[in-house]
Order: C-alpha cells, then sequence, then structure tokens
C-alpha cells in the first residue's frame, strides 16, 4: 500500500497547518468555537489541554466539560444578539491579550460590553484562555471573581510602575501626571464609564481614593512595548481588605511615554457601594 504513508504524512502536514493558525491567534479560534458551538477546532489545535477561567463558569477543564461550556456559551451569545469587535491585541512571548467589544442587543436594549481574553500557551500541545469582564453591563449586578493566578515576580516599569505606586498610595496628583494630557482612564463597565483629561481623572481618583489607595497582587504582565496588560488579584481598597478579586487592565502609552489610556476589565465593588 505504497499510498499509506502520502496519506499519514498528508494529515500530519494537515493537523500541522491547523495547529500553527490556531497558534498565530488563538482566540479568534476560541471565539470561533463559541460562536459555532463546536470545540473541535480547539481540541485539534492543543491536543493536549485546553483549560478556560470564566467570570460565571468559573474553571473549565477535560474535554466533556469544556464541550459543555462551549454549548452554554453558544446558546448565551445567540440569545443577546452578540456581536464581537476586536479592539486591540498586545502579545508578549507566549501570552496574547486581546481586548473586545462584545455588542448585546435584546429586549434590554443595546449593550457594549467590554471584554478581555488572554490566551497563554503552557506548551505546544495546551492552551489556557482568561476571560475578564465586569458582569454589571449585562445584568446589573457585581460578581465575586476568585484569584486565577497566584502573584507573580513580574512588576511593571516606567510609566506602568509608577501608576501602579500612585494607585497603592491614593497619591492622586501622582495617578493623575502618569496620564497624556488628552489621557483616558475606562472603568470595566464600558465607554459610559471613560474619564479624559486632568480634570475629569483628578474628580474620578479623589472620589475613588479619599479612604486610601488600591491594593493590588501583580501576577502576570504583557508588554509589547505599546501596551502593558497587567493580571492582578484586588486585596484592598482604602482602609478595606477585600477578599482577592481576580482583574487585568491595559495601558497604552502615548508619544511621550505617558499613558494615554488606561482600560479595567474586573468585577470590583468599592466597599462604599457594597451592601
Amino acid at each position: 500500500m505504497p499510498w499509506f504513508p502520502e496519506f499519514v504524512s498528508a494529515a500530519e502536514l494537515a493537523r500541522s497547518e491547523i495547529r500553527a493558525a490556531a497558534r498565530a491567534d488563538p482566540v479568534h479560534q476560541y471565539l470561533t468555537a463559541l460562536d459555532r458551538g463546536d470545540t473541535r477546532a480547539l481540541e485539534n489545535a492543543w491536543p493536549g489541554e485546553v483549560v478556560v477561567y470564566d467570570p460565571r463558569a468559573g474553571e473549565v477543564r477535560g474535554h466533556r466539560r469544556l464541550r459543555q461550556f462551549v454549548s452554554r456559551s453558544k446558546s448565551l451569545l445567540a440569545a443577546r444578539h452578540a456581536s464581537i469587535e476586536t479592539m486591540t491585541a498586545t502579545w508578549a512571548g507566549r501570552r496574547a491579550v486581546v481586548e473586545l467589544l462584545v455588542h448585546l442587543n435584546d429586549d434590554g436594549g443595546e449593550v457594549d460590553w467590554p471584554v478581555a481574553v488572554v490566551a497563554e500557551s503552557v506548551d505546544d500541545l495546551s492552551m489556557m484562555f482568561r476571560t475578564y469582564a465586569s458582569q454589571l453591563p449585562v445584568d446589573g449586578r457585581h460578581h465575586l471573581r476568585p484569584p486565577i493566578l497566584v502573584p507573580g515576580q513580574a512588576h511593571p516599569g516606567e510609566v506602568v510602575g509608577r501608576y501602579q505606586a500612585a494607585l497603592a498610595a491614593g497619591d492622586v496628583e501622582a495617578v493623575v501626571t502618569t496620564f497624556a494630557p488628552d489621557g483616558y482612564y475606562r472603568e470595566a463597565i464600558g465607554a459610559h464609564g471613560a474619564h479624559r483629561g486632568p480634570a475629569e481623572l483628578r474628580a474620578f481618583f479623589a472620589a475613588r481614593l479619599h479612604d486610601g489607595g488600591i491594593g493590588l497582587q501583580l501576577c502576570a504582565v504583557t508588554d509589547d512595548g505599546v501596551r502593558c496588560a497587567v493580571e492582578y488579584n484586588c486585596v484592598r481598597w482604602g482602609s478595606h481588605d477585600l477578599s482577592p478579586q481576580a482583574g487585568i487592565a491595559v495601558y497604552e502609552r502615548a508619544p511621550d511615554g505617558l499613558l494615554a489610556a488606561a482600560r479595567v476589565y474586573d468585577d470590583v465593588e468599592a466597599p462604599a457601594e457594597q451592601s
């Protein structure tokens, strides 16, 4: 059967091409699986293991749970007539951070829902997807998000590091000076939670930091020189210790080296707002 080795080689080549395409854009592969309700492309691309950390479903591990999660996600997206727009992608090493805007349109009206997805290649055959978003734009409530990662040794430098230090210290003026003149901070709730320019930033952070700084445990940093994404656990807000809650912030640098933007994806509720 002289054709059999050629058939095997062709099949292996096809699998290699699938994996190469998936590695070039893993988040697109993940979103396609959610849209189609089909995990086969994910499992073919990463035959070792695919692990998902989702704000609602929690940790999804194993083929059976992955298939159930993808099927439910497809139904939920279809029920909300969702469409997904890719905003930015930040790559460094084996990790990609993609910022998305999910447009929801149903009986509850139109909602633009900011979502960030981190794809991290654990090894050549496995992939981890971590999704960060506030649930407030979706169902009107904050949801406690347990930690996904443990605090790490990597720390952002330059302007992002100065911002983090000022935030932890509760120093409003120091926070504001890390932003470019037209820089903005966008809350996890979306565009209507954006604060642009020194006056708006000063008023926003003065209200947020009136009781002291916000303490973050930094877990992972993904920096491509333009954008720096920091995954964290929020553990303190002013004088209040919080149950550690997972989140991510993406900092975009302006040409002058200051912050053109800071976009946050978490579901942390300020202590004064808690019931």
